[in-house]
């Protein structure tokens, strides 16, 4: 059975080009945006001919005083983390997860994961991320919460080596894939996870990216996150890991997904020009846990994708995008002592589009375009921190934070429709999270 909705009078950020911000309306049919119409009269014709082919519509909605624009693409996250938000803040990273994460985690059960990624996804929806790419454990359980929340994923198996349980974690990546892979009506996409340079010896990493050729998907792995992972692989193989991974053909054939790319130096840039895919940039958590700052700017100057993410809550403290787009912007504008160093455009561009090409998504979402995924959120700006609106994408980047979404549209479904929650039910999620969060860190 056919679905439409019409938004009306909407300030239509499409994310196609700097200067592409247009007054106007949107047609959804299904999944998908099948129309795009401004105020001239030609398209006012094309819009009528268009409500005429389509005949009744479901559901109307009134976008004054609001901007309309792709959702965000959150391309690191781990959902279930969100049991463990500022449990254990103020440490340095390997203090963080050996005395915090890693023993609260193994405490986790399958149904503490399926809780807590819900708990994330409520959160995400609220505050306009449509699309997240997760690493985790249990990801069976994830795969379900997505389908019963109606998001876009990205889902890998994270996979560390070391014990005797590497090749049943291999095991259960390729179950994810075989099982997952396009399923939840296509919005579940699959990648495989080795977790970094330094829990993947040379071997299991070579046996992971022949995983990865053989079923044609991207690789996730964290890369040079933190100066002691950098001395690390030093010490135990005489390269930088960027170089480590490079030597190991990893960019060679392969779509990969680089988290953090903290520590990358100019030479490693050269290892890394010309690669499919990107890094994700997390500012917030490599802010928190004194990381440094990733060199986004010689990465995308090199024609290398760069893309935004949170990291988990266990970390970053916050799932709201938009918190992450002003950081990382503040961040580049700081470092280089320079405020017009890169547009309020390009940021949003990092949390939308470039997302969206690390996950290899771009051709379904990440803009408004006639054909895509209707993958969309409507942002409220009518409010006091928002106005006077003087210019719309400096707003969106600098002012506007999660809570001014409005509404949010995922394959042409509302999931939050003037800040109710429909998919799931809130208030039961937080209670389970308060619940299993409290038996996680009772003792640690």
């Amino acid at each position: 059975m056919t679905t439409t909705l019409w938004i009306q009078q909407a300030m239509m950020i499409t994310m196609c080009g700097e200067q592409d911000v247009v007054k106007g309306d949107i047609l959804i049919e299904n999944d998908r945006i099948v129309g795009l119409y401004g105020q001239s009269h030609h398209e006012r014709q094309q819009l009528q001919q268009q409500l005429e082919r389509m005949g009744t519509i479901d559901r109307t909605i009134d976008a004054t005083d609001m901007a309309v624009m792709p959702g965000m693409i959150n391309a690191h996250q781990h959902s279930p983390m969100n049991l463990l938000k500022c449990f254990s803040d103020d440490l340095k990273l390997m203090d963080w997860l050996e005395q915090k994460m890693f023993p609260a985690e193994a405490k986790m059960t399958p149904e503490d994961i399926y809780w807590g990624s819900k708990l994330s996804m409520a959160e995400m929806i609220r505050s306009g991320t449509t699309t997240f790419a997760d690493m985790y454990i249990h990801m069976n359980e994830i795969a379900h919460a997505v389908t019963e929340t109606g998001m876009r994923a990205s889902l890998t198996r994270g996979l560390v080596f070391g014990d005797e349980r590497g090749q049943e974690r291999m095991q259960e990546a390729v179950d994810l894939v075989e099982r997952w892979q396009g399923g939840a009506e296509g919005r579940i996409t699959t990648m495989f996870g080795p977790h970094a340079p330094y829990t993947c010896p040379p071997q299991q990493l070579r046996e992971v990216m022949e995983l990865a050729k053989y079923y044609r998907l991207p690789v996730h792995i964290h890369l040079a996150e933190t100066r002691e992972e950098t001395a690390q692989i030093a010490e135990r193989y005489g390269q930088t890991p960027t170089q480590y991974l490079y030597e190991l053909g990893l960019f060679e054939h392969l779509h990969v997904l680089l988290a953090h790319g903290v520590h990358i130096s100019e030479n490693d840039m050269s290892y890394l020009q010309g690669m499919q895919g990107g890094s994700a940039h997390n500012p917030l958590s490599n802010l928190k846990l004194g990381c440094g700052i990733a060199p986004v700017l010689e990465l995308q100057r090199r024609g290398i994708t760069v893309g935004l993410g949170t990291d988990g809550a266990g970390s970053a403290s916050t799932l709201d995008m938009f918190a992450g787009i002003r950081a990382a912007s503040l961040m580049q504008k700081l470092h280089y002592g320079d405020p017009a160093v890169e547009s309020a455009y390009r940021f949003l561009q990092m949390a939308t589009l470039d997302s969206a090409r690390l996950l290899q998504i771009d051709d379904e979402v990440g803009t408004l375009e006639v054909g895509k995924k209707a993958d969309l959120i409507l942002i409220d700006l009518n409010k006091p921190h928002i106005q006077p609106l003087h210019h719309l994408i400096s707003a969106i980047a600098y002012a506007v934070h999660g809570g001014d979404v409005h509404t949010m549209i995922v394959n042409g479904q509302v999931l939050m429709d003037n800040r109710e929650l429909l998919t799931l039910d809130e208030q039961q999620v937080m209670k389970e999270g308060r619940k299993r969060s409290k038996r996680l860190v009772e003792g640690i």
